[in-house]
């Protein structure tokens, strides 16, 4: 009995088998999809990014769009221009005319405003001058949290800010000229803007830049997006025509 139940479902999956080679056999047609056939329709399917197929995967081109993905576009101007930010550029350090608010938990005659004088130092009551030309607000504490513990204070407590940064310069043609104190996080066209805008005749191109970094004077010409440091020196030329 088991053996006559088994040939009628043998004969139906010989038949199957044998519908499903004919319509292999068989060529696709190929229907007026917009310009592409429905094989093509197909193929372009199953033959997605990344899988197997045995062929070199399309490389992109810049402005260039294929049948799958995004293209690659770089906006234009990118790579030539910097992308300057302050607050990626390392921590603050210290030097003439900047003011500092130092703070001693219990000691009042010594929690004062104190400015970097011209050779990087302030006068602190007790312990003398501290550098600062240089450091952070941090390493400025710990020296002066080091020696007030060695000799007059047991323990103290010591915290450092910035109260005024020092200034930046300003010449050329500009509406104003001169000194004006920094602003945090500053471009060129910024420092351009306090100082009253350009002027008629200002080549807008790129300025002169002087800063001082370790003791020696660099001058480079910036374009306007650069990021300004406090005592740096902007001077807008003008234009030939």
């Amino acid at each position: 009995m088991v053996s006559r139940t088994l040939i009628p479902v043998l004969a139906a999956a010989l038949t199957l088998a044998g519908c499903a080679n004919r319509m292999d056999s068989q060529p696709m047609p190929d229907a007026d999809l917009g310009g592409a056939s429905v094989k093509d329709t197909w193929q372009m399917t199953t033959h997605a990014p990344g899988a197997p197929t045995g062929l070199p995967e399309p490389t992109e081109h810049v402005g260039t769009t294929h049948a799958w993905g995004e293209p690659n576009i770089v906006p234009a101007g990118l790579e030539k221009h910097p992308r300057a930010v302050a607050e990626t550029d390392g921590p603050y350090l210290l030097d003439s005319g900047d003011r500092l608010r130092v703070f001693v938990y219990g000691q009042p005659n010594l929690s004062r405003l104190y400015t970097v004088d011209h050779a990087g130092n302030i006068v602190v009551p007790l312990i003398g001058r501290v550098k600062a030309r240089g450091a952070t607000v941090y390493r400025v504490a710990g020296r002066i949290r080091s020696r007030l513990a060695a000799e007059f204070v047991r323990d103290p407590q010591v915290t450092v800010d910035i109260f005024e940064n020092r200034p930046f310069f300003i010449l050329g043609e500009v509406g104003n000229a001169g000194q004006y104190p920094y602003v945090s996080g500053m471009t060129v066209t910024t420092a351009v803007a306090i100082a009253g805008g350009f002027s008629e005749r200002a080549s807008r191109r790129h300025v002169i830049l002087s800063r001082r970094i370790n003791g020696l004077m660099e001058v480079i010409e910036a374009p306007l997006d650069y990021v300004v440091k406090p005592g740096d020196t902007i001077e807008v030329k003008e234009r030939f025509f």
